[in-house]
């Protein structure tokens, strides 16, 4: 059977374009940090932490702690519990459902993999996507184009044939470096 090669692909990050994950990941670190004594805010972690790596972030939350790694492997393993407060971007899927007849489709996120495996099957999402790049797949995260780039040179995908799907200031900071075509998607619930 003669199976149709692709020339082109559409990237998406995941949290806060794909789905708002906000409340998510926020129930999931204060769950996790609550275990260590630390308290978390929603309003301080909607502002200052969500989108951003852990390892940027839970130093300002734990000072010089030696629980950092710890207090995130437990929020992944909590995740799943809170998968029921994340919004889907419903139009945004309508596209990548009609993108995909020419596009390879493909996951770029700063996120760990497990968590981006736990939400896309949670809402049967996985099928949609020809592959995922997590943060666990990178050296540098975004803003750094690292993600971006590998997912081109994966599909050997130039970027004058690649469009980018990002919502937050790093993440489209990250898209623009890496020279294909960006789309911003701004609050959809």
């Amino acid at each position: 059977m003669y199976e149709h090669v692709k020339d082109k692909l559409a990237m998406f990050d995941l949290d806060g374009t794909l789905y708002d994950t906000r409340k998510v990941n926020f129930m999931a670190y204060q769950a996790a940090l609550k275990g260590f004594g630390f308290s978390l805010d929603m309003d301080f972690f909607y502002k200052k932490c969500n989108g951003r790596h852990y390892k940027v972030f839970l130093p300002v939350i734990m000072g010089d702690s030696k629980d950092i790694d710890e207090v995130n492997r437990i929020k992944k393993e909590l995740y799943p519990k809170y998968l029921s407060d994340a919004l889907v971007n419903l139009p945004l899927f309508t596209i990548i459902k009609k993108l995909k007849e020419q596009y390879y489709t493909a996951v770029v996120t700063t996120a760990s993999r497990k968590n981006c495996e736990d939400i896309l099957k949670y809402f049967g999402h996985t099928e949609l996507f020809d592959l995922i790049i997590s943060g666990d797949d990178t050296k540098n995260k975004k803003p750094d184009p690292e993600g971006y780039i590998k997912c081109m040179d994966y599909f050997k995908i130039d970027p004058q044939d690649a469009i980018i799907f990002e919502d937050s200031p790093t993440g489209i900071e990250a898209a623009i470096k890496s020279k294909a075509s960006v789309f911003t998607v701004i609050g959809y619930s």
